[in-house]
């Protein structure tokens, strides 16, 4: 923590003021080397962002999280309603991961790979910089009468603003109900699918309100992520940090004078700038210490540099960091709770590769019909069941037959003598199993059904065959 005790702070936001408010804020445009960084893997999110749910691995959506049909996709794996529990492993994966990276590095994620973050400072915040100015332009334009210049200025920004939450959207939609329905959709026209357009329009306008107005609030209020940190931090924790040992010195900081040496002065490295609180996003001072609002964006860390550089102290003084490594020089290392969470990382991913592996593309149930026993024609018995077999593949199976695995015996089919499955769909049907009397060694026996398409085995499944109590 800071020397300065002052914690006022605390009571309140960056984007509400004192007299509540909303409270705009206008952040430097950001330059150096962590922002060109950010900048190139922003890029490449985007363009995975965009496009995964256009991509296909095996027939499949690379990305789909179709609610509605309770249908899901991860990175080509189809996952159906009877394969929720692998959906569950996979986030809870998902959830361990990141606290685990959290407890490492922080909040590193909100700001580097957050779609929120991404978004808004590598799309509408670039815009709003080309159409606006940057900080200083911008605070003038906001204080502006409603001239000509500003209302131009302004349409154009709403405009292309609308377009860009419009594409969000439609490929936000694609996310829910898969990209060939969304295109079908498409060339159809709006008028064969008036209700989408409708849900189309309201994506688009919480998209927009969301990067026009309530922008950086959604991760200072709406995110519980941030709120998280107050749990999963602690001292050894990588932050972007202030170093308050070295910016704070003896006398505290102060604002430059190339005529002084303040190694002998006892004054921090901090000339008091505020370039680092000009340029954050969210509008905190970072020198304050490890705040909620933080996204860990770095800009402050290039801007800070930059005026290191120019006044011709070190380079570092907002860096990566623990608390440790700036109070007591320690260097990061793995602590019992990360190692903690990296073994139930690893036993989960290992649970969740073994089930994959042994998850079929054809699910086959079959049960005996209620309220059935058997039938019994001369030597022969024989059982009702009701067979329901699920295509889990984007592949139709034309040629489907049943047979008994591990007894012999008879299986016939009622109504349907030749069975098809489309891509994707359920077939279910009745059928009895017929056993002569002298093969049946209890009432009741567990039989084998093996489902075959074009002759090639694709699931088995076990049932009850029941026979008479007793035999002559």
């Amino acid at each position: 923590m800071s020397k300065l005790q002052d914690e006022s702070f605390r009571d309140t936001i960056g984007t509400i003021n004192e007299e509540g408010e909303r409270n705009f804020i206008f952040p430097k445009k950001p330059s150096g080397k962590f922002y060109d960084k950010r900048k190139l893997l922003s890029y490449l999110l985007l363009v995975l962002l965009l496009t995964a749910p256009f991509l296909k691995i095996n027939g499949n959506q690379f990305l789909l999280f179709n609610v509605l049909e309770r249908k899901f996709s991860i990175f080509g794996f189809p996952f159906w309603p009877q394969d929720f529990y692998l959906f569950v492993i996979s986030m809870i994966i998902g959830v361990v991961g990141l606290t685990l990276f959290t407890v490492a590095f922080g909040r590193i994620f909100c700001g580097w790979f957050c779609p929120q973050t991404i978004f808004m400072e590598m799309v509408f915040r670039r815009i709003e910089y080309w159409i606006d100015g940057d900080r200083g332009a911008q605070i003038r334009l906001s204080k502006q009468t409603w001239n000509a210049e500003k209302i131009i200025k302004r349409l154009i920004k709403w405009v292309v603003f609308f377009i860009i939450s419009f594409i969000i959207a439609n490929v936000f939609l694609a996310y829910l109900i898969g990209s060939d329905k969304l295109l079908r959709y498409v060339i159809d026209g709006p008028k064969a699918h008036s209700s989408t357009l409708i849900t189309l329009l309201i994506f688009t306008g919480v998209f927009y309100f969301v990067f026009s107005w309530f922008r950086e609030q959604v991760c200072i209020i709406a995110c519980p992520y941030g709120r998280m940190q107050g749990v999963l931090l602690d001292n050894k924790s990588i932050n972007v940090t202030y170093d308050h040992v070295r910016g704070e010195g003896e006398k505290g900081r102060a604002k430059w004078d190339r005529r002084e040496d303040r190694s002998t002065t006892g004054k921090g490295d901090c000339i008091d700038c505020l370039q680092c609180v000009h340029v954050c996003p969210t509008g905190i001072d970072i020198r304050n210490g490890t705040q909620l609002e933080c996204i860990n964006c770095t800009a402050c860390i290039d801007e800070c540099d930059t005026i290191m550089d120019k006044v011709g102290l070190p380079k570092g003084l907002i860096r990566y960091a623990s608390e440790d490594e700036i109070v007591k020089k320690e260097k990061f290392k793995l602590t019992a709770r990360m190692k903690g969470y990296i073994a139930v990382l690893v036993i989960l991913t290992g649970v969740l590769i073994s089930l994959l592996s042994l998850r079929n593309d054809v699910e086959a149930k079959v049960l005996r019909t209620p309220g059935q026993l058997y039938q019994q024609k001369g030597d022969v018995i024989s059982n009702l069941f009701t067979y329901k077999i699920m295509n889990k593949t984007v592949k139709d199976f034309d040629n489907i037959t049943i047979k008994l695995e591990n007894q012999s015996g008879e299986i016939k089919l009622i109504g349907n003598k030749h069975i098809s499955i489309l891509a994707e769909k359920t077939f279910q049907g009745n059928m009895f199993v017929e056993i002569k009397q002298s093969e049946i060694k209890a009432d009741k026996i567990k039989i084998k059904i093996g489902f075959y398409n074009n002759g090639k085995l694709i699931e088995t499944t076990k049932t009850t065959f029941l026979g008479p109590r007793s035999f002559n």
